[in-house]
């Protein structure tokens, strides 16, 4: 008889693999659908002009208008939904106060990914909705949709609705960090 030894599993992959949503998990969530998805993606490409790797985290008002939103570059560190919800949330209190107070939110943040690949589901992406999930929570705000933005086209993933443009530039590489690594961040906030 012979018996197979298992790699050991480590506290923190254990802990990161928790840390990312499945598209299951993430269409059960009842994420608000967007009226014109097309309308705000190119809003934000326009405004931002992510290159892959740049993630876009924009908060809506009720009447689905641009309040607020600010970029990100991730690092080619390993995904950790954790981490990336620690920079949306730095990136939320940058650009806009917290709705805490409120009994429920009025507001709601939306997140574009630009990436390499195809649109469809990756883990990388499940750490981003885990991470888009918990900063709206810690800053009062609706979870809204998650979008890929890759040479393919746009697709806001749980939903299905996708577009041909904007989709991101063939072979734009990502803005370099001034301060040796940290992500580099663009700020716009809207008038009000």
């Amino acid at each position: 008889m012979a018996f197979g030894i298992a790699a050991p599993t480590s506290a923190d992959s254990v802990s990161r693999l928790a840390r990312l949503l499945e598209p299951a998990e993430w269409a059960a969530a009842g994420i608000p659908l967007l009226r014109d998805p097309r309308d705000v993606v190119t809003g934000l490409y326009t405004r931002h002009a992510p290159t892959p790797s740049t993630a876009v985290i924009a908060v809506l008002g009720p009447d689905e208008r641009l309040a607020a939103s600010a970029s990100l570059v991730r690092q080619p560190a390993a995904v950790d939904g954790w981490e990336l919800r620690n920079a949306l949330l730095t990136r939320l209190r940058q650009v806009i106060p917290h709705d805490l107070r409120r009994r429920t939110p009025i507001r709601t943040a939306v997140l574009l990914y630009c990436r390499e690949g195809r649109g469809h589901w990756t883990e990388e992406d499940g750490a981003w909705m885990w991470g888009l999930r918990d900063a709206c929570t810690l800053h009062g705000l609706r979870c809204g949709a998650y979008i890929t933005l890759t040479r393919d086209g746009w697709r806001i993933l749980g939903e299905g609705r996708a577009g041909r443009r904007p989709r991101s530039p063939a072979h734009a590489a990502a803005p370099l960090s001034s301060d040796g690594g940290a992500p580099v961040a663009h700020r716009y906030t809207a008038a009000r």
